[in-house]
């Protein structure tokens, strides 16, 4: 629904931003003008971004052929592990653009001029990207557009993780630990619920000793329920925060303050969420902790609407790990 034009507008048509990073969020900033949209640059980045997680999906591929012991690969070309890296970052890209896209057509939809997804390189690490990004050009006057634009990136990102994480948990194989794993450099991966759910009726009980090596397709997966669940954190800032301002109104800002305490709490579960509770608390310094209001803030929003709410409220829960990584140090071997 576009805009009524003769509505005056006290808040200066504050146009937001909705971005998936790592963190993914939406936020609100002021600018002047609709600057044309540079093509070239989303193309750019998105090349570049395919080199970057093609890059490090042939970590990955290397990583599920060695079973846990690397070793040499007598009757593997170099051609086909270049080419399994893209296992890892065909279904990353189109997680991360299902997301994005998501927020685009819900954007569209009530037409709110917004742009083309910017995909974020990023050489290192287990992505190779940081997520994406596009920039709402227009306010988002009710609670209605800012509920489906909220809501409908992590949904798009969610439905497009799950096959991958499916037919990549088929392609997996259990296979046994190395005797000792008390030498440093490995990795303990938390597992969110869902992960754990479709391991056990792919896989079943793994028995002691043994893991799933996973192919690269579930660290695509993993990378996309990661980002789903940071981005439905209920902050002011994040699309979390759009969907529980939308629902709560005014009582969403100390939803936001709990959400924001339980991050840095999780700290003494895992030193990962350091990088993120302070990401956060940059984030509300610059834009504030107090969710911008929109013009129908009195009005609540459809019964249908809460539905899909408790929906993604269901979508974090699946998705969301305490300890995503965290150093592996074990005094005894296994």
């Amino acid at each position: 629904m576009p805009s009524p034009p003769d509505l005056p507008d006290p808040y200066g048509g504050w146009p937001p931003v909705a971005e998936q990073v790592v963190p993914v969020e939406t936020r609100y900033t002021t600018t002047s003008g609709r600057p044309p949209q540079r093509k070239w640059l989303h193309w750019t980045l998105f090349a570049a971004t395919v080199a970057t997680t093609w890059y490090v999906g042939v970590a990955h591929y290397l990583s599920f052929l060695w079973d846990f012991a690397p070793r040499p690969l007598l009757f593997t070309s170099q051609t086909e592990i270049i080419l399994g890296g893209l296992w890892y970052a065909v279904p990353v890209l189109v997680i991360l653009g299902a997301h994005e896209l998501g927020h685009y057509y819900a954007c569209r939809y009530h037409h709110i001029d917004a742009t083309w997804p910017f995909f974020i390189p990023f050489p290192l690490g287990l992505s190779g990207t940081l997520g994406a990004v596009i920039r709402i050009r227009d306010p988002i006057r009710t609670k209605r557009a800012l509920f489906d634009m909220a809501v409908a990136g992590p949904i798009a990102g969610f439905l497009a993780l799950v096959p991958f994480l499916i037919w990549g948990l088929a392609l997996s194989r259990v296979a046994k630990l190395p005797a000792d794993l008390s030498g440093g450099g490995w990795l303990e991966i938390g597992e969110p619920l869902l992960l754990k759910t479709v391991t056990y009726v792919i896989h079943g009980q793994v028995a002691s000793g043994f893991a799933v090596n996973w192919h690269p397709m579930v660290w695509s997966a993993w990378f996309g329920m990661l980002a789903t669940a940071i981005n439905l954190f209920p902050i002011a800032q994040l699309d979390g925060g759009h969907i529980s301002y939308a629902v709560l109104g005014r009582k969403s800002d100390y939803i936001s303050l709990v959400a924001l305490a339980s991050a840095g709490l999780l700290i003494f579960v895992s030193w990962s969420w350091v990088v993120w509770t302070a990401l956060l608390l940059v984030m509300l310094r610059m834009f504030g902790w107090r969710h911008p209001p929109t013009f129908d803030d009195h009005l609540p929003i459809s019964r249908g609407r809460v539905i899909v709410a408790l929906i993604a409220v269901l979508m974090f829960i699946a998705c969301f790990t305490p300890a995503p990584i965290q150093p592996l140090d074990l005094v005894t071997p296994r």
